[in-house]
């Protein structure tokens, strides 16, 4: 991975490929007349149960490591327009609602404890349903997803109608937010994805530039990492390695960097040691192919180094008829080396 200190200086060179993973067919035991056309967010709790966050019927379901059905939630709660699912060091669970313009906290369970924005209220920001119409502003504009640090604060990816990352305490404060619109350092076109390493630096899925962006707690600018193709999320696992869901570039799209997409380019999954060298990478054309991709949309990995991918499939792809009905929408793969 090209992972910089500047924008300016020298890539790494890549070591080879030294993780592999398998695809588990028929994994998920999903209970009759429940379905997900779109995948948005999936996360792993202590036990290995599987959280995962879906649209058209919107939910958290929840999963043993087994994939068998536990409960599910939220019904009550979440609008059309889920994004994102985090489960941080204190065991509960943090959904970010792009539709409500809130995060909220729950139980396991799914109580809900707390709530962070202004329900239905959309900050002004400038937008207008385009990224170039953003000019910034407080939380939130359609946001993304959230991150929990190990003190608790929160990073929020704010996002579709927005160009921040805002900072809060344990009980919903605002400390501080950062970005503006651009490709330089600091500036985001769709902040998409967000994670906290353990040293407590910020990794920020800055979506329409194709790459990662690297900030202390304060939003200070540490480094740029360039070899991915529109990150929507990070995840990390026990040893700092770096998990990336990528979406699909079709032709005729834009890339903010590299400008109009002469090639298609599906989308994938890379894994990246702490440094940021590549480990893995898979993810190939026939998107709807079991262990490929039609849009990788959130992804998370377990104490066991298995790795869970949610997609948004329907929106980029089914009901555009690019991909048969039925395309997976949820993914399992095992680690096997």
């Amino acid at each position: 991975m090209s992972a910089t200190q500047s924008p300016q200086s020298a890539p790494l060179t890549p070591i080879p490929q030294q993780l592999t993973y398998q695809v588990i067919e028929g994994w998920e035991q999903l209970p009759a007349g429940y379905t997900h056309n779109d995948c948005v967010g999936v996360t792993t709790d202590a036990e290995d149960n599987v959280y995962l966050f879906t649209r058209e019927q919107p939910r958290v379901i929840v999963y043993s490591r087994a994939g068998a059905f536990l409960r599910s939630f939220g019904e009550d709660l979440f609008t059309e327009r889920t994004h994102g699912l985090t489960i941080g060091p204190d065991g509960l669970l943090y959904a970010v609602d792009e539709g409500h313009n809130c995060v909220f906290k729950l139980t396991p369970e799914g109580s809900l404890l707390q709530t962070i924005g202004n329900k239905g209220v959309a900050a002004n920001t400038g937008y207008d349903g385009t990224l170039d119409s953003i000019t910034g502003g407080p939380p939130f504009n359609r946001p993304t997803n959230v991150a929990v640090a190990a003190n608790g604060e929160l990073y929020v990816s704010d996002g579709y109608g927005n160009c921040k990352v805002h900072r809060f305490a344990p009980n919903g404060e605002l400390i501080r937010s950062w970005g503006e619109p651009g490709t330089g350092p600091g500036q985001f076109y769709l902040v998409h994805g967000v994670t906290v390493t353990q040293d407590g630096r910020v990794m920020v899925a800055d979506r329409e530039n194709d790459r990662i962006q690297v900030f202390t707690p304060d939003g200070h600018f540490l480094e740029e990492w360039t070899d991915v193709q529109r990150p929507t999320n990070l995840a990390l696992d026990r040893a700092g390695n770096v998990y990336v869901s990528e979406l699909w570039w079709r032709v005729g799209q834009h890339s903010y960097v590299h400008g109009d997409v002469a090639e298609d380019k599906p989308g994938r999954v890379s894994v990246f040691s702490p440094d940021g060298r590549v480990l893995a990478r898979f993810g190939g054309p026939d998107r709807a192919a079991p262990g490929n991709f039609v849009a990788p949309h959130d992804l998370c990995v377990d104490s066991r180094g298995d790795i869970y991918v949610a997609e948004v499939t329907h929106t980029f792809a089914g009901r555009a008829s690019l991909v048969p009905p039925g395309t997976h929408t949820f993914q399992k793969f095992r680690r096997v080396s």
